[in-house]
């Protein structure tokens, strides 16, 4: 009976982990069409909408659509992605964002007619790093993992075998909004589909090397 009633509590509790996922989530910049559906996310993505911050193009936009939940410590995050991409940078995937100063955006964007993996992050300028894929996947699984003062971003094509794309830098000890974003700089918008989002704690790193060193 007492195993059980353990299953039963565990069982709840990892279903209340993931319902709190997406319905309780918030917007930034919520787009004018949106709709939560069976654990899944599907928007229509602002026109001439993007994040950026003033290098090599010399303007700041601050203006897509994401939608996020707020995380302290260190963690790992991923989310299935699938767009109907049809302009020039049309983009989708996670946002890990502390201001608009300091962010990381990581998934799909469209360039050239190909797909590419790419990475932007920011600290109070922009950069960007692509990997263009010479196939053009259904979908793809975009993951990433907060530890200490990094993040390391990896993309898969089944949910099994993952490949590192970035390791980038992100203050420590500072919460973090995490969540899903979708951008449509040059384009009239597009349908973008989110599956499967999860974030999961991941004990502190110093914590847990500090109980090493100070066993009884």
């Amino acid at each position: 009976m007492k195993k059980l009633f353990a299953g039963f509590l565990c069982l709840s509790l990892a279903q209340a982990v993931s319902a709190q996922t997406l319905d309780k989530m918030q917007w930034f910049n919520e787009p004018a069409k949106w709709e939560i559906k069976d654990k899944s996310l599907s928007m229509f993505v602002t026109p001439q909408s993007d994040y950026w911050r003033i290098s090599h193009y010399g303007f700041t936009v601050d203006d897509a659509p994401f939608m996020y939940t707020t995380y302290g410590g260190e963690f790992e995050a991923k989310v299935k992605i699938t767009g109907e991409y049809k302009a020039r940078f049309d983009q989708m995937g996670l946002m890990l964002r502390i201001d608009q100063e300091n962010y990381i955006k990581a998934g799909i964007e469209f360039v050239d007619g190909k797909y590419n993996l790419s990475t932007v992050v920011t600290h109070h300028t922009s950069d960007w790093s692509v990997i263009t894929l010479d196939k053009t996947p259904p979908f793809v699984w975009i993951k990433a993992v907060r530890r200490l003062d990094a993040v390391e971003v990896f993309y898969s094509f089944d949910d099994k075998t993952y490949v590192m794309m970035r390791n980038a830098h992100l203050k420590d000890n500072t919460p973090v909004m995490v969540g899903l974003m979708a951008a449509c700089p040059d384009g009239n918008g597009f349908n973008a589909k989110f599956e499967q989002f999860s974030v999961k704690h991941l004990p502190d790193q110093r914590r847990l090397e500090w109980l090493s060193k100070h066993k009884d």
